[in-house]
Order: structure tokens, then C-alpha cells, then sequence
């Protein structure tokens, strides 16, 4: 059975890296593979001789004299710990989408609009280069990226160049992701998880994340696609803008990176913070666009239905990409069956055997999670390691599986939404990207655990 179950995991995991040739959406084999893995655990409870206790962090002593009744009642605590582990990621995600959403309702983004002033293309790399690290920090990756091409766009014209400064934007948004526990999903999953805190994963990130940013930036400021001035002038918006779109921007900024501090006062989970912080945001949201928020229904105070039911809080509800929330819980419970197995837990044992260095298995995550997503990987190593809060190693596995996926266009969230908007080929980030990216990955690498030797 064990046999099966982990040729099951493999087969889905392969579908969810090759959804582009097979063109199926990744969240559809995810959801496969979680519900026949933990239809075949509960197919077979009586036959497995190992049982892993998440919450204890070690394998049940005497599982394998525990009656048949006994094991399904542990499965059933087991499957409802790891729903409810899986929930708190998944709340905190909604409700940090949805702020997001809310901002971009009222043109927030805009804004940043205002910091970019310059035609020469020198400058323009490191603008956008650190916006999309200190964004991504913020918002995470994916929406930094977003937000950032939206503009790209509208102030670049020659498509040849907006690639290049979407390869490099990748680069700093994943680098920005890593020291942020807010700025990526894995990192997310780690500080959910109890594995890291917010003020170790910035101290000991921060620099190598920069690093990780500055070098390719610095290295690609001298090349050919970034000398010179932007051919087309740089247009105003003709449009007028949101008037309240300032307010919102800084008002759900702030609420986003109020979540932390709410966490560390209260010892709460981060998504009650995180629902907190949508609900502020929310009133204001309803009270800009004049219009009452209901239970039930909107209610115009003007009297002007024209507008009825154009709540800001609905129509960002709706935005939400909910394939990918399905896709992160899909992935997490299908991992979850393994680590209940003891699978993780004694493969790690093996992995430890074979390579006793643990820098260099966590530096192979990290080439990995170019190739794969990295939200398995981490949720796997998680399973893996049993090394305490704030270990180098999770500070380490943050770093490598939230910077080294930008090697490939495909392994990361940033890269694949960067790839949808722009159209950039694989062949030609791996000609033209892939080897700064490398470069960042190592120093970035190599500085962490520089740091981590002397401290």
C-alpha cells in the first residue's frame, strides 16, 4: 500500500509540473492526488506500522499494536489537525487577496506611478527593482509582480525591453518575498507553521535577500538592453484617478503589515489579525464608494441604484483566484498523508544518511523549486526536518525555495503571471534570465550562511 500511495503522490506531483504540455490546470491534479491518498491511508490504517504525530513532531509510539478502531479514530483526529492547519494558510491568504483586491478596486496602485520620472533605462531598473522587493515584501511576490507590469506597460512601449525589466522584476520580487513572512506563500506556510518568527526570518534574510536582488540588478545595469533613454515618452494618465486611491493604498499596507504585530501581541494565529485587518479596511472601503454594507444586501445612501450592489468588498471577493487557493490546499493535504505516514519523517532519516549536510540538501530545494512548485517542497520539508523554531535551516529553506525558483520562468508564482501578462518564452529567460538569477541565488546563499557561521 505504501508502495501505491507514494507512486500516487509522484504521478500527481509530475502532472503539476508539466500543466503547460498537458494543459491542465495544476489545482485539478492537486485535488486528485489529496483525496485518493487519503482514501487509500483510510483503505488501508489496519496494514501501516508507522503513524507520525504532527503535533508532537515524532511517530506514535506502539501504532502498530493499536486496534482498528483506535487507527481510524487517530486518522480522524489527524485528517481534522491538518484541515484545520491548512485553513489557517488558506484564511490568511483570502483575506490578504481580498485587501489587495480593494486596493486595486480604488486604482491604489497608481500611486506608485508618481515614484517613476525618468526615461533613462539605467534608473528605471533600479526603481522597479526595488519597488518589487519592497512590495513583495508587503503584498507578496505574485500581486508585486502584478502590479509593477501593469505599469511597466503603460510606460514602455518596445516589448523586447519590457522583458528584460520583467526577467529582472521576477528576480527582486522573489527576493523580496523571502524575508517577508507575508511575502510569500512558503514563507507564509513556515511562520504559520511555527517554524520561523517575523524578527529572525527579517534578521537573518534581509541581507542575503538584498544581495540576492542587488547583484543581478547591479550586473544587468550594465548591459546592452539597459543603456540609453526609453524610446517613447513617458505618458500621463489621462484618465483622473481615484480619488481615494492614496488612502487606500497606505491604509491597506498598513493593515497587511499590521498582522504581524497583532500575531506578536496577542499570540493569536495570523489569520484572526489578518480577518481583522480586511474588516478595517472593508469599512473604509464601503464608506468611500457611498454605500452602506448589509448583511445581506447594499444599500445606496444617495438613492442612485445605478450603481446597486457594486460593493468594493463584493466585486474583490469575486476577483479571487480561487484555483490557486484550491491548488495550495489540494497540495498541502496530499503532503499531509504522507507525513502522517511517517514517509517524510523517515525519508528525511535516509536523506540525512546519504548527505549529512544539511546546507546542501536545502541548496538542492532551492534548485528544485525552479523546476517544481515550491509549495510542495516546503510543505514536504516541513514534514522532513523536526528542527526547532527558528533553526538556520527554516531560515535557509525560506530563503532557497522563495529565491530559487526564479532560475526558471516556470518556478515561481511571479515567474508564471510574469510569463501570462508578458508572453516571455521558457527558452529565452533560460537564455537571457536564468543565469542572473543564478547569480543571486548564490551569493544570496552564500552570504546567509556567512552569517549564519559568525552568529
Amino acid at each position: 500500500m505504501e508502495t501505491l500511495i507514494i507512486l500516487i503522490f509522484i504521478v500527481g506531483y509530475l502532472a503539476i509540473a508539466l500543466e503547460h504540455n498537458l494543459k491542465l490546470d495544476k489545482l485539478i491534479p492537486a485535488l486528485a492526488m489529496m483525496a485518493i491518498l487519503w482514501a487509500l491511508v483510510a483503505f488501508g490504517i489496519d496494514s501501516f506500522p508507522n503513524w507520525f504525530d504532527s503535533s508532537a513532531h515524532k511517530l506514535v509510539e506502539g501504532f502498530s499494536s493499536f486496534s482498528v478502531e483506535e487507527r481510524h479514530h487517530l486518522l480522524e483526529e489527524t485528517l481534522l489537525h491538518h484541515l484545520g492547519k491548512t485553513a489557517e494558510i488558506l484564511f490568511f491568504l483570502l483575506g490578504a487577496m481580498t485587501i489587495v483586491e480593494i486596493i486595486d478596486y480604488f486604482d491604489g496602485f497608481a500611486t506608485f506611478k508618481n515614484f517613476i520620472v525618468t526615461k533613462n533605462k539605467k534608473k528605471l531598473l533600479w526603481i522597479f527593482a526595488i519597488l518589487a522587493f519592497i512590495l513583495s515584501a508587503i503584498i507578496d511576490n505574485l500581486t508585486a509582480t502584478i502590479v509593477l507590469i501593469t505599469i511597466l506597460q503603460k510606460i514602455i512601449d518596445d516589448k523586447n525591453t519590457r522583458l528584460w525589466f520583467a526577467g529582472l522584476i521576477i528576480i527582486a520580487a522573489n527576493a523580496g518575498g523571502a524575508w517577508s513572512p507575508i511575502g510569500d506563500v512558503t514563507t507564509t506556510m513556515l511562520w504559520i507553521g511555527k517554524k520561523v518568527t517575523t524578527a529572525k526570518l527579517i534578521e537573518y534574510l534581509i541581507i542575503p535577500s538584498l544581495l540576492c536582488m542587488a547583484v543581478p540588478t547591479f550586473i544587468a545595469s550594465f548591459m546592452k538592453p539597459f543603456q540609453g533613454n526609453i524610446e517613447t515618452v513617458i505618458e500621463k494618465e489621462e484618465k483622473a484617478g481615484n480619488k481615494y486611491g492614496p488612502t487606500m493604498l497606505y491604509l491597506g499596507l498598513g493593515a497587511i503589515m499590521f498582522v504581524p504585530i497583532f500575531k506578536t501581541v496577542t499570540h493569536l494565529p495570523p489569520y484572526v489579525g489578518m480577518m481583522l485587518s480586511l474588516s478595517v479596511v472593508g469599512v473604509f472601503a464601503e464608506i468611500y464608494s457611498r454605500s452602506q454594507f448589509n448583511i445581506s444586501h447594499i444599500v445606496e445612501q444617495d438613492g442612485d441604484d445605478s450603481e446597486g450592489f457594486h460593493s468594493p468588498v463584493h466585486k474583490s471577493l469575486g476577483r479571487i483566484e480561487m484555483p490557486s487557493v484550491l491548488f495550495f490546499f489540494g497540495i498541502l493535504m496530499a503532503v499531509a498523508a504522507l507525513e502522517s505516514l511517517g514517509m517524510l519523517f523517515i525519508g528525511a532519516e535516509s536523506l540525512k544518511t546519504i548527505i549529512p549536510n544539511t546546507n546542501i540538501v536545502v541548496m538542492l530545494l532551492g534548485v528544485g523549486s525552479a523546476i517544481v512548485d515550491n509549495v510542495p517542497l516546503v510543505a514536504a520539508s516541513m514534514g522532513m526536518f523536526q528542527d526547532p523554531i527558528d533553526s538556520h535551516i527554516w531560515h535557509f529553506i525560506a530563503f532557497s525555495a522563495g529565491t530559487g525558483g526564479s532560475m526558471l520562468i516556470i518556478g515561481s508564482a511571479a515567474g508564471v503571471v510574469a510569463m501570462g501578462m508578458e508572453k516571455i518564452d521558457f527558452f529565452w529567460y533560460f537564455k537571457k534570465i536564468s543565469w542572473l538569477a543564478a547569480v543571486g541565488f548564490v551569493v544570496g546563499a552564500a552570504t546567509f550562511l556567512g552569517l549564519t557561521s559568525i552568529f
